[in-house]
């Protein structure tokens, strides 16, 4: 008699259905994500135009004769730099931005959160997913540049390349970061998305002329202006880019061959910190506002 009430809550325990796993639930997410993702008109259009471009940039460094571009550094890989700054950026603002506020505003956050499922699970999934997608796009749009040059029969550098489309890609990754912080903010999806392309247009243009204007008017000293443009992803991919090719960095003015004189070899790990930073604090943030704030 003792034994068949021990045996029960064992029975009854293996009859419960078990949560699923944050590993299971995290790709579960993210593979929502990047059907959708990959689905959607803005990951089409993003990475059909981002190709496009990338081709026109490709074409006609190839067609150009003479000179080897800036400062001994290829004129295609200069190009695509300013082509990923512009559109890279906007890709993943835009679509960080309209993921939490879009389920917000449809009621299926509210739905999936009543799941077995915690909220930082899901701005995980959000994040791994729509990196995937962020990938597929730069390797497709950087991709069909490398086919070009080789098929121009001009000389390529694989190594260049990839160091290109990784910085590309952790770039990518902050500002998905920063797209899902304002998104885990806003209630509805226009508005995360219009706070996006105002986010975008801020560090892109309006930064840049606020440095400059700075610098002017406080007559601000070398190392406080590098600095400054620390605070600027754009900045630090460029500057990182740049280096990375073995490039001079005189293009980029004063502050530039300061940080080379000062920091030398230590600016791969400083521009590195600085990206990562622009990864991990906004997703932190993003999954605190997530965690406090109403899914409705």
């Amino acid at each position: 008699m003792t034994a068949l009430p021990a045996s029960m809550p064992a029975v009854a325990s293996a009859a419960l259905p078990r949560p699923p796993g944050v590993i299971s639930s995290t790709l579960t997410v993210a593979r929502r994500e990047l059907r959708d993702a990959l689905r959607s008109r803005w990951f089409l259009l993003y990475t059909i135009a981002f190709a496009a471009l990338g081709l026109g940039v490709s074409f006609v460094s190839a067609a150009g004769t003479g000179g080897t571009g800036l400062s001994g550094f290829g004129r295609t890989t200069a190009g695509l730099i300013n082509l990923i700054l512009l559109v890279v950026p906007l890709m993943a603002l835009s679509a960080g931005a309209a993921s939490i506020a879009s389920d917000r505003e449809r009621g299926m956050l509210a739905y999936v959160l009543a799941q077995p499922v915690r909220t930082w699970e899901i701005l995980l999934g959000k994040f791994v997913g729509l990196g995937a997608s962020l990938l597929a796009s730069i390797t497709l749009g950087l991709g069909a540049c490398a086919l070009v040059l080789a098929w121009k029969g001009l000389r390529t550098q694989p190594a260049s390349m990839l160091w290109l489309a990784g910085l590309a890609l952790v770039l990518a990754l902050g500002m998905l970061s920063v797209g899902l912080l304002i998104s885990s903010l806003a209630r509805r999806a226009s508005v995360a998305v219009g706070t996006a392309i105002f986010v975008w247009l801020t560090l892109v243009f309006v930064s840049d002329l606020a440095l400059m204007a700075g610098a002017v008017a406080l007559r601000l000293r070398i190392e406080q202006l590098f600095a400054l443009s620390l605070f600027n992803p754009m900045q630090v991919f460029k500057m990182w880019s740049l280096h990375a090719a073995d490039a001079s960095l005189d293009v980029l003015g004063p502050a530039a061959l300061y940080a080379v004189e000062e920091h030398g070899s230590r600016l791969h790990a400083l521009f590195g910190a600085c990206l990562a930073a622009w990864v991990l604090l906004p997703l932190g943030l993003a999954g605190l506002c997530l965690s406090r704030r109403s899914p409705l």
